[in-house]
């Protein structure tokens, strides 16, 4: 971090807010729904938007798509110093399918009520997209440089996986991130309340990596009134059951760690190593969030068998969401080998590493200073995040990334249950104090 904080006011840093719920509601409003397969004309329109947005404000963004409809933008924005190592903003513009019969309101409506932003994509994570094409249009339409090169990139395709997103420009166009020494994208920066006095603001610094799989058995097929002691479906639900109901050893990391000493401060808890299970019973909501980043952990998720009512299929599958620690992969897989058993064959569908470094330094400290000027009972946390975002990719430049994508949230509001949920929101006071913090963090970066 160079120099000191400059002296300005609140409303100094609030001028990007001006824009930034208009912005999210047009965001909201592009259906870019991701299903997996190479569908995504929403990306398309998505980043056409994001590049009039920069654009428009002197900026020269550039598309990339990487299959027909799949497109992400990025675009470089001259800091004080160029010689100084830049600084990458990301944020995804696809989002998971909504059914919008589920929904109280429109989930590609970009509604507004209760105090909030309803859609799909309003925390994950077209708030994001939306605080930082507001602070970024709003910096340059007043000439106010970062003190350092900030490159900002909105990805398609990060829900599944980032194949045509992030991973396609690193892998072909890793120029666009000359320099680049830092990120923050998704999932931190969001406020936990502790009492009128404390709010704790939560900074990714580690997540878990994953090993989405498909496991196999091959039995004998037959005629479904027949005994048969090679059953294929029988074997293997076996096994899913038996990995299903399998928990697997707390192991902390250093993140984990360091996130359950705050909490026990916090909330006045003792953290017993011993009994974890006990520990999270005491601790309420956040329990949801750390629980998962105790462990690695294998979901089953799909089965698939047979065609005829009457006829015993000759194999069976199944498909697994596994996610495992930083620095367990090989305890993790040896795990799942030993429970399935011999007579599954397990074959990896796609997989990405975890991440983890230490919650220390400038930037640390700059995001710290930002949220404190906006919310004086603010406290600057580590944790680790039990899924997977595009900084996965980014690390393979040597990128070091955090999550900070800065929400005041009222402590009501079950902010863990909005990713991937239905009814999903965001609080239109948080979009706003999002933009101011993310403002004051841009002038100390």
């Amino acid at each position: 971090m160079s120099g000191s904080v400059p002296d300005r006011t609140q409303s100094d840093h609030g001028r990007g807010e001006d824009e930034v719920v208009d912005l999210c509601r047009d965001l909201l409003r592009i259906d870019t729904s991701n299903y997996g397969d190479h569908s995504g004309p929403g990306e398309r329109a998505a980043a056409e938007y994001v590049a009039e947005k920069l654009a428009e404000v002197g900026l020269e963004p550039q598309i990339f798509e990487s299959h027909p409809g799949r497109a992400s933008t990025v675009a470089r924005i001259a800091g004080e110093d160029p010689s100084r190592p830049a600084l990458l903003i990301h944020g995804h513009t696809d989002v998971v399918p909504a059914n919008a019969a589920d929904w109280t309101y429109d989930p590609f409506g970009g509604e507004i009520a209760d105090g909030c932003l309803w859609g799909r994509g309003a925390v994950d994570m077209k708030d994001m997209d939306a605080m930082t094409l507001a602070v970024v249009r709003e910096r340059m339409r007043s000439g106010r440089k970062p003190p350092r090169d900030v490159v900002v990139a909105f990805l398609a395709d990060e829900e599944a996986g980032g194949v045509f997103g992030a991973r396609h420009l690193v892998d072909n166009h890793p120029d666009l991130f000359e320099g680049v020494t830092e990120a923050i994208g998704e999932v931190g920066g969001f406020s936990l309340t502790v009492s009128e006095d404390l709010r704790l603001y939560l900074v990714e610094t580690a997540e878990k990596g994953m090993h989405w799989m498909r496991l196999t058995v091959d039995g004998t097929a037959g005629h479904g009134s027949m005994t048969n002691t090679d059953n294929a479906i029988t074997e293997l639900a076996e096994a899913v059951a038996r990995l299903g109901r399998h928990e697997f050893p707390v192991r902390l990391t250093k993140s984990v760690r360091g996130l359950l000493d705050e909490i026990g401060d916090a909330f006045g808890i003792e953290i017993d190593v011993d009994d974890m299970d006990g520990t999270l019973a005491r601790l309420g909501g956040i329990a949801r969030m750390i629980g998962t980043t105790l462990r690695n952990t294998a979901a089953p998720t799909m089965l698939n068998a047979g065609y005829k009512v009457n006829v015993i299929p000759g194999q069976a599958t199944a498909h697994v969401d596994g996610r495992y620690l930083p620095g367990y992969e090989e305890e993790f897989l040896a795990d799942l080998d030993r429970i399935l058993g011999p007579k599954v064959k397990r074959e990896t569908l796609h997989s990405d590493k975890a991440l983890e470094t230490d919650f220390d330094g400038p930037l640390v400290e700059a995001m710290r200073t930002a949220l404190k000027a906006e919310d004086p009972i603010s406290h600057t946390v580590p944790y680790m995040l039990s899924g997977g975002t595009d900084a996965k990719s980014f690390s393979d430049l040597g990128i070091r990334c955090f999550g900070f994508a800065p929400l005041q949230l009222p402590p009501d509001l079950d902010f863990a249950g909005m990713f991937h949920g239905v009814d999903e929101r965001v609080p239109v006071d948080g979009l706003r104090f999002g933009a101011r913090v993310l403002d004051r963090f841009l002038d100390n970066c």
